[in-house]
């Protein structure tokens, strides 16, 4: 018997609820052990089945509280969990013996999001988190409903901010002192600018195998977009920062006005090198409810199946300005790099 579509999430307010607690939980948790440990956490986990990104030591720490929370949730309402760490396919009922089919949602998370990053206490990562209806295997980014992320910020950090969207309702934010615990409400706004001049705008190149491409790919665009700079100083900055949540944050307040990361097209139709993935990218709705535009590699809306392996490549701009001045150059550049669409 085929599957009958689930209805949209009954509560969404109350799903961010706990997502926030489970975000901040494991947050609290992760600031321990990198307080206690230090660099052992940037070991590599050896023997852990990760089916792509290399898992360290602070990742299972993250891992711990997420399998946690989710049997307690599992327990109220069954649910299917969509996370890198799950062996196999990466999918995981809950609770335990619950069969996919009757699981009211699909829960697609990253507990950390820059684990490169935080492992050596360098910069913040994210824990990102998103909701669909469990519309079955065809389920895809564009079906979430809910999305949250949370800072997981260094040890020397007093502020962690959390950021979140119920589709169609606009997106909210709240920083939280780490000392006091007080929360407080903030708007985060996306640059107003209307070019990428005098701002930061990047495109991903992060790891050996692919910098070459992204960097030409970088130079073609904002030669075209902005030209020869009359005193020969730069007109767009980049920034290098390896965390997908994270690079959407600095789109979502203000400190971004492009970025693209288009890694898998530079690797042809089969990516060998880490690239983006779904769980990465579960968080791009709180961007568009601000206003920011994010879509694929060829302009359109991002529709990929929530799984732990599909490559991702997506491209955030800051407002419709700053797309009608970049997207028509990226279009011409990336001519040659895409493959024909299937008909």
């Amino acid at each position: 018997m085929a599957q009958q579509p689930h209805a949209s999430l009954a509560d969404p307010r109350a799903t961010v609820d706990r997502l926030i607690a489970i975000q901040r939980r494991m947050r609290d948790h992760l600031l321990d052990q990198l307080r206690a440990q230090g660099e052992a956490m940037a070991e590599v986990a050896h023997g852990h089945d990760s089916d792509g990104d290399t898992i360290y030591r602070i990742d299972e720490r993250g891992e711990e509280i997420l399998f946690e929370e989710c049997e307690a949730w599992g327990r109220e309402t069954p649910f299917l969990l969509v996370a890198e760490g799950i062996p196999g396919d990466g999918r995981r009922p809950f609770p335990a013996g619950a069969r996919p089919d009757d699981a009211a949602f699909i829960l697609i998370v990253d507990p950390i999001d820059g684990t490169r990053e935080i492992m050596y206490d360098k910069r913040s990562a994210w824990s990102l988190a998103g909701i669909a209806p469990n519309l079955g295997a065809d389920t895809d980014l564009s079906d979430i409903e809910v999305a949250v992320q949370t800072e997981l910020s260094t040890t020397r950090h007093l502020y962690s901010d959390t950021l979140w969207a119920i589709r169609g309702k606009g997106a909210v934010a709240e920083r939280q002192n780490l000392v006091t615990r007080e929360v407080r409400p903030y708007a985060p706004r996306p640059s107003r600018a209307g070019s990428i001049a005098h701002g930061f705008a990047a495109i991903v190149k992060f790891f050996p195998g692919s910098k070459v491409p992204a960097a030409q790919m970088e130079e073609n665009i904002f030669d075209a977009v902005l030209g020869d700079p009359v005193d020969g100083n730069p007109l767009a900055f980049d920034d290098q920062y390896i965390t997908t949540g994270g690079q959407l944050y600095e789109l979502m307040v203000g400190h971004y006005r492009f970025v693209a990361d288009l890694r898998p097209v530079y690797q042809g139709p089969s990516p060998r090198l880490l690239c983006c993935h779904p769980y990465d990218i579960c968080t791009e709705l709180i961007a568009r409810e601000l206003g920011c535009i994010v879509t694929d590699a060829r302009g359109k809306p991002l529709k990929v199946k929530l799984d732990i392996r599909e490559p991702v490549s997506w491209v955030g701009y800051a407002n419709c300005d700053i797309h009608a001045e970049v997207s028509p150059a990226l279009a011409r550049f990336m001519v040659g790099y895409l493959q024909p669409e299937e008909s």
